[in-house]
């Protein structure tokens, strides 16, 4: 059953929103790492640096996440929750904090309904994780609008975005033969990650370092049994979905790592962060949008070497930004700027790719994505 006209009309708006979301969050990205004129943007921008971590996660990632879930579903309502988010980040960037923070609530909710649906239609491991990951979202949310800091939202924002994109990676290797005991240690793992969020708004550590040894943890067992072991030795698409997959994996062990010392006081803050957020999920980003963009826009592309530039890119620069940042803020700056390019890039590459398809493509095929 194909979606009716309300649900059309629902994509397409926030398809329009997604690319407005994600400058606004990457020039608030750029501003807090100084690599942006404070001057520049006016009411917006600072709106944007504030809200930094807001728009990214909530607004731009709850919108592609809750857009391919609603997908899945097939129903109007699903579209509901993607609709909410991405109108979240467009309230905080208006200047409307707590608007904006009621409607991911809700988004995050109604994700957490979609997911619930989901999981009775097909009660499977990767569909409980995914549920698990939209909890996460909505008590961070819940958090985040009761007036909670920082230290108390993001383990649980970004539990989201680890959870989901775990599940992801346990239904594509749903078919492939595991150790006994795999899935059990992965739902202990899972359980280390959530308790440690929770733990984490407690004063002490102790939250602090649970949460990445959790992190560590769910790295290691992506890379024991994940296919991109395999796949890496492929060609095309596979191999650079596997490059990218293995790169994100390291930056995911190298997060949690970084955790645990700032946890205990160590400097290592940006790169828990960053290293999570564009090493992890971003690399994870750049792993399947070559396949998820057909199935959630209709808009195919023609894979081909240019996809590592951008790629490239994005490590080249995050390394530059943690081992140089902690010496020399200029050097964090050049490696958030590296970072913002990198995505630029990709974006860049993305639309070519969809072009070359378009102008390669027989006439037929084009007709069918119409």
């Amino acid at each position: 059953m194909k979606p009716g006209l309300a649900a059309r009309w629902l994509l397409r708006a926030c398809l329009i929103a997604l690319p407005v979301l994600l400058v606004a969050g990457v020039f608030g990205g750029l501003l807090r790492a100084g690599a942006a004129p404070a001057a520049v943007g006016g009411d917006w921008l600072a709106a944007a640096a504030t809200g930094h971590a807001f728009l990214v996660i909530c607004a731009f990632m709850g919108t592609v996440i809750g857009i391919e879930r609603a997908v899945a579903l097939r129903h109007v309502l699903g579209f509901a929750g993607p609709a909410a988010s991405a109108g979240a980040g467009l309230a905080w960037l208006a200047g409307a904090p707590m608007a904006a923070a009621g409607m991911a609530l809700g988004a995050a909710l109604a994700f957490v309904a979609v997911n619930a649906v989901i999981i009775r239609r097909q009660p499977a491991p990767h569909t409980v994780v995914l549920g698990l990951g939209a909890l996460a979202w909505a008590l961070g949310c819940a958090a985040f609008a009761g007036g909670a800091g920082p230290a108390a939202v993001l383990p649980w924002w970004l539990a989201f975005l680890v959870l989901t994109i775990a599940a992801e990676r346990l239904e594509m290797t749903r078919l492939a033969r595991r150790r006994a005991g795999a899935a059990e240690t992965l739902y202990a793992f899972v359980a280390l990650l959530l308790a440690g969020a929770a733990a984490s708004a407690l004063p002490g550590p102790w939250g602090g370092a649970l949460y990445g040894l959790a992190l560590a943890a769910l790295a290691a067992w992506l890379v024991a049994f994940d296919i991109a072991r395999r796949t890496v030795r492929a060609h095309g698409l596979s191999r650079y979905m596997a490059v990218c997959l293995l790169l994100g994996y390291g930056w995911l062990f190298v997060a949690g790592a970084a955790w645990v010392a700032a946890a205990f006081g160590h400097p290592a803050r940006d790169a828990a962060l960053h290293g999570l957020a564009l090493g992890f999920v971003m690399g994870m980003v750049f792993a399947h949008a070559p396949v998820i963009l057909p199935a959630i826009a209709r808009i195919k592309v023609l894979f081909g070497w240019p996809f590592y530039l951008p790629l490239a890119l994005l490590h080249a620069s995050l390394l530059l930004r943690l081992a140089g940042g902690a010496a020399s803020p200029h050097w964090l700056a050049a490696g958030a700027a590296g970072n913002a390019l990198a995505l630029a890039a990709f974006a860049a590459t993305l639309a070519g790719a969809a072009l070359a398809w378009r102008l390669k493509a027989p006439d037929g095929a084009r007709k069918t994505l119409a």
